[in-house]
């Protein structure tokens, strides 16, 4: 199964914060919020939502195709990619500006506050989802990230003209779409990524209720945080699946796109879909764990026991055929 990951592209500069936000917040002032808070370390990263999923799916021994816009600084970065099984080929590079930036901090709660510059990023517009698929023999899939609005837009009318499935995962671009946007990204997908926040934002700027995103939209899998992920479809009951548990939570930045290529991993393989989240949870516990979102090492046997110990012998051994890390 050929599958593209579309989306953002970016060097991460990841702090943290040794207290709490919410601590600083005067509900009465936000109208005049004027903040800053004193980081206790800086961390910079790989990241960007499409390379992190693109990532995942590459150590459990997938070959996705990336497709974004970066900067002339990305050849050191465009290296590590390759050599960890990512088909970079497809890849803009801005002859202006520079890969896109993501300056998070995290406090003790793993709550964040975030800043994205966009950079090179907003050239993705230009790029055509045709000859990605000419090149490679076609696509199954394309998952479209959180991106250049205009390069979102642009790829889900081409993926509706050419009659590619694709998977709709609007995340932090929902919150400067409007409700017809937001429809016009969705309407369509086979399915639909969110995080519980995000749907409810969908149904609240869309006005669809659940059963017209489930109209909408093949299958939609929301994860909720540290109460799992939930995977609904029309016609079958809601499949809920928990977080793997006994986690030391380091840094929760891209667990989310962990998650997703997990999922994506799954269905490449022609997994259910509760084995698809349960490979997609056992992968986000190794980012949450570490500081980066690229930042794991993966070994076959380790994580097929992790599933096991976690989802139980059956999960593993329909799993085991399909996951091949660098590691045995």
């Amino acid at each position: 199964m050929r599958v593209a990951v579309t989306g953002s592209i970016a060097t991460d500069h990841l702090m943290t914060f040794a207290g709490r936000f919410a601590d600083s917040l005067v509900v009465e002032q936000l109208d005049k919020i004027s903040l800053s808070f004193l980081a206790e370390d800086l961390q910079i990263r790989r990241g960007g939502i499409a390379a992190n999923i693109a990532f995942g799916m590459a150590n459990l021994g997938q070959r996705p195709i990336l497709v974004g816009a970066v900067g002339k600084d990305f050849a050191d970065y465009r290296s590590w990619l390759e050599r960890h099984g990512v088909d970079c080929e497809s890849i803009l590079v801005s002859g202006k500006a520079h890969t896109a930036r993501f300056v998070c901090t995290t406090d003790v709660d793993m709550a964040q506050i975030a800043t994205f510059y966009p950079g090179a990023m907003s050239e993705a517009r230009a790029i055509e989802l045709q000859p990605v698929a000419d090149r490679v023999g076609g696509l199954d899939l394309v998952l479209i990230g959180p991106n250049d609005p205009a390069a979102m837009q642009r790829h889900t009318d081409e993926c509706r003209t050419r009659e590619i499935a694709f998977a709709a995962d609007p995340s932090q671009q929902l919150a400067w779409l409007d409700g017809a946007g937001i429809r016009d990204l969705i309407d369509g997908a086979a399915y639909l990524f969110t995080n519980e926040y995000e749907s409810h934002m969908i149904a609240q700027k869309t006005g669809w209720d659940s059963a017209d995103v489930a109209a909408a939209v093949g299958v939609q899998v929301t994860t909720k945080g540290k109460d799992g992920a939930t995977i609904y479809q029309r016609g079958h009951d809601p499949i809920h699946v928990d977080v793997v548990p006994g986690i030391t939570p380091v840094d929760p930045t891209g667990v989310g796109d962990a998650f997703r290529g997990g999922f994506l991993t799954g269905l490449c393989a022609g997994l259910a879909h509760r084995r698809c989240a349960e490979l997609g949870s056992t992968l986000a516990a190794y980012v949450i764990e570490t500081v980066g979102t690229q930042e794991y090492t993966l070994s076959t046997r380790a994580v097929l026991e992790r599933v096991g110990t976690v989802y139980g012998d059956d999960a593993a051994a329909e799993i085991s055929a399909h996951v091949h890390c660098p590691r045995p």
